[in-house]
């Protein structure tokens, strides 16, 4: 019979896509009405990119939602692999409706450009957009600094190693949006101000260009984490160190962790109990063990087998508290 253990949606995670996908809805309705009156191709290729960008949190809500059920009989490790799957899909949905149409539309519009008007209006929902997507990145941003704080790390070095998708993919498309603004607010001023729409065109392209690299990074890293992503040596010494806190533990010989879900991992470890205990005493003290470490909010399951003599004892150093999951 499987334990069952209730898996929470954190809730700075759900917060992050929540604020996200409003700014993104309200970005990209006022980005097609301006689209529609300037006939800008950069203002083109971001309301395309903002369009993208809100059904791709619509994919990462339900990323935080299923990956967040208990685990069953039919799903022992749980549903935290969901997780990755829904954001790949956040990722290639980033990639077609984001970067091929922007870079599509810049190519057509540099050899049938289309007059452009109405720089005001550009300007101004470009300005509010920024301002909207400003507090979301706000949001992301805090989220990946108070991670990277807890795990002694850079804030961007968290966002890439992170094993929670859907900060990273919010905090990389806020970031691509804010970088995104920029370079159109560029390709619409140099187009008024030299008449040409050679800089609006090339802005739709790079705009694309940005969107795509963006996603080919989130989908090589949510590849990673459905494959297997191994977990970094000093999360290795951290649990390592846990299992060695318990009594019932005199030496630790193997130990294999796996991700199965953000923050959650699947603890494999051969161990050699203290004492020289019977059989049935053994069992007991090892099932203990397990139990105590699955209390644990990021061990999903724990499985422990006995060392046998001959095995060397991993070394991880002097014990200390063990840092957050990854």
């Amino acid at each position: 019979m499987v334990e069952t253990k209730k898996a929470r949606m954190p809730a700075s995670s759900l917060m992050t896509v929540i604020l996200a996908f409003a700014a993104n809805l309200l970005v990209a309705v006022a980005k097609t009405v301006a689209a529609v009156l300037t006939g800008s191709a950069s203002m083109i290729a971001e309301s395309a990119h903002s369009w993208a960008d809100t059904g791709n949190q619509v994919f990462l809500l339900v990323a935080e939602r299923r990956s967040s059920k208990k685990r069953d009989v039919a799903h022992p490790m749980g549903y935290g692999r969901e997780a990755y799957v829904w954001s790949m899909f956040a990722a290639f949905g980033l990639f077609t409706a984001g970067a091929v149409v922007s870079v599509m539309h810049g190519i057509q519009q540099l050899f049938a450009p289309e007059p452009a008007g109405d720089f005001a209006v550009a300007y101004i929902v470009l300005a509010v957009s920024f301002v909207l997507e400003g507090g979301s990145f706000v949001q992301a941003f805090r989220q990946a600094r108070k991670s990277a704080r807890e795990l002694e790390r850079r804030t961007l070095e968290q966002v890439l190693k992170s094993s929670d998708p859907t900060m990273r993919a919010v905090f990389a498309e806020d970031s691509a949006a804010l970088i995104g603004l920029l370079i159109a607010f560029l390709g619409i001023f140099l187009h008024q101000l030299t008449g040409s729409p050679l800089p609006d065109a090339l802005g739709s392209i790079f705009v694309g260009i940005l969107l795509g690299v963006i996603a080919v990074v989130l989908i090589d890293r949510n590849r990673r984490f459905l494959v297997g992503q191994g977990v970094t040596p000093e999360l290795e010494k951290s649990m390592a160190i846990r299992v060695m806190e318990h009594r019932e533990i005199e030496r630790l010989t193997y130990l294999h962790l796996e991700f199965v879900g953000p923050r959650k991992l699947y603890l494999v470890a051969a161990v050699d109990i203290t004492g020289d205990l019977r059989e049935h005493e053994v069992a007991i003290a090892l099932r203990r063990v397990e139990r105590e470490l699955e209390d644990e909010e990021t061990v999903e399951e724990a499985v422990l087998t006995l060392a046998t003599p001959d095995e060397p004892s991993l070394s991880f150093g002097v014990r200390r508290p063990s840092p957050a999951v990854e």
